[in-house]
């Protein structure tokens, strides 16, 4: 199988492939040099090819020019791809940024070069993913441009303990046009925060003003009730209640992990900014408030627990969050297989 991932970040979609035992020859456009070091330290047979922007395909041909290795200069390989996937920059697109420019934006635009390079190369079957809270004119443009092929929205949660909504476009190539491919749903793995926690992760101690809904009986109806429609269930906050400083239970589900983050825990709860804050049971009975490990964030990515230790801690959760949720991938490409 030859692949063609675009903004292939720390590589999940070859994660995806090989715990799935499907051989390929893996071709991955990405700029950012620490996901890169991730991606070649699990993966060292993924070939790296640079900017997206310059990818050329000529004559069933497609030439690139990798500028941090001036060896590779003018490389090119055949063109002849059986699947292409990206998920494109978000950034401007998300209901979580103020004044979003949409598809219009320095990063969000960038779909518009997955485009190019699907109309160019013709895979034989392609995969988009973005964000689910994207607007509903950015949603039709891009359904619009893919041949109105309309995504599907799959929640990680159904695989993991995370709650990460995304739209996924999915089309085969059929006599020459591209076909929207049905995909199921994942079936619900009931796989909560408190299922993937760490042992023995020591942090700072609780906020003793949260005891009062910690242990009400409100609360924990509230968790029974949200468990079941898989969303995080907060507690309280710190300061204002930014996003940093939301503090969540871990007998739900833990909130959408974000490569940029704002806002500091503030109130000694530590910060929490591309994790979020937990509230998590210690032996003698007290709870701790902290945030997430990497170890924990690869698991809500589906990735192996030491799969970002090469980078620092900042870069692992960036890349992490960037990144595709492993087991929907696996769901999504089991279905074409």
């Amino acid at each position: 199988m030859k692949v063609l991932s675009l903004f292939d970040g720390v590589a999940g979609c070859r994660q995806a492939l090989k715990e799935l035992n499907i051989d390929c020859e893996y071709y991955g456009s990405e700029i950012d040099k620490y996901a890169i070091q991730v991606a070649k330290d699990n993966h060292p047979d993924i070939n790296h090819i640079g900017d997206v922007k310059g990818l050329v395909i000529e004559d069933d041909w497609l030439f690139y020019n990798q500028n941090n290795d001036p060896m590779q200069n003018g490389a090119s390989f055949k063109a002849n791809f059986d699947l292409l996937i990206g998920g494109s920059p978000c950034q401007d697109l998300s209901i979580a940024k103020k004044n979003r420019k949409g598809l219009q934006g320095d990063r969000s635009s960038l779909f518009y070069e997955y485009l190019r390079i699907l109309n160019e190369v013709k895979p034989k079957y392609f995969i988009l993913e973005n964000v689910a809270s994207m607007s509903k004119e950015s949603k039709n443009i891009i359904t619009k441009e893919l041949f109105n092929i309309e995504p599907i929205m799959i929640n990680s949660a159904l695989l993991t303990a995370q709650n990460r909504k995304r739209l996924y476009w999915i089309g085969k190539l059929i006599d020459g046009e591209y076909e929207q491919v049905k995909i199921e749903q994942p079936k619900d793995q009931e796989i909560y925060l408190k299922d993937i926690l760490e042992n023995g992760a020591a942090y700072q101690e609780k906020s003793h003003s949260l005891t009062a809904s910690y242990n009400g009986a409100v609360f924990w109806n509230s968790i029974i009730k949200k468990q079941r429609t898989m969303v995080p269930v907060k507690l309280g906050h710190f300061n204002k209640g930014g996003q940093g400083d939301r503090i969540y239970s871990v007998d739900g589900k833990s909130v959408c992990l974000s490569a940029n983050g704002g806002g500091g825990g503030g109130g000694g709860g530590g910060r929490g900014a591309k994790t979020g804050l937990y509230a998590i049971d210690l032996p003698n009975g007290k709870y701790t408030i902290r945030k997430l490990t990497p170890t924990e964030c690869c698991r809500l990515q589906g990735f192996t627990d030491d799969y970002v230790s090469i980078v620092s801690k900042t870069q692992g959760y960036k890349g992490l969050g960037n990144s595709f949720t492993v087991p929907v991938i696996k769901h999504i490409l089991t279905n074409l297989k």
